[in-house]
């Protein structure tokens, strides 16, 4: 069974949201993570990433941060990591 990393992370994204009690808007390929429209924090971001790496069983910043800014660029990193 193939790892769907965009929902992995989309969901990631929302129960973020939903915790802090804002509203969980679209989210898609382009949506910005920090400095956008979502009002996450680097602690969010962080959280999501650590919650990613225990689902997936993989830890693309293992070796330093990897930079990204969108939900897609995002995906993409965890794609080359799986492979």
């Amino acid at each position: 069974m193939a790892v769907d990393v965009y929902q992995l992370i989309t969901k990631g994204v929302a129960a973020r949201l939903t915790e802090k009690g804002e509203k969980v808007p679209e989210l898609g390929s382009g949506t910005r993570m920090l400095g956008g429209e979502l009002p996450l924090d680097s602690l969010d971001v962080a959280t999501i990433l650590i919650e990613m790496q225990e689902q997936v069983g993989v830890d693309p910043f293992a070796d330093g941060f990897i930079e990204f800014r969108t939900i897609g660029e995002l995906v993409d990193i965890y794609r080359k990591s799986l492979g």
